[in-house]
């Protein structure tokens, strides 16, 4: 019985104005198997600092704000 606690970036949306919503789930597991979840969500506008976020979400903004 194992249990580990993981945050993953699960949803990143990209609205017609350039503003980002991003959904980071906190998931609890038992080998293996998810045991419960949280989540926890953020907003970043065109010109925000991306520092300290998922490379995933840098990407995104780079290529939806040139």
């Amino acid at each position: 019985m194992a249990l580990s606690k993981e945050t993953v970036v699960d949803k990143i949306e990209v609205l017609e104005n350039g503003t980002i919503q991003v959904r980071a789930a906190t998931r609890v597991l038992e080998d293996g198997e998810v045991l419960s979840s949280s989540y926890h969500r953020h907003v970043l506008q065109p010109g925000d600092d991306l520092s300290g976020e998922d490379p995933k979400v840098v990407a995104i903004a780079n290529a939806a704000w040139s």
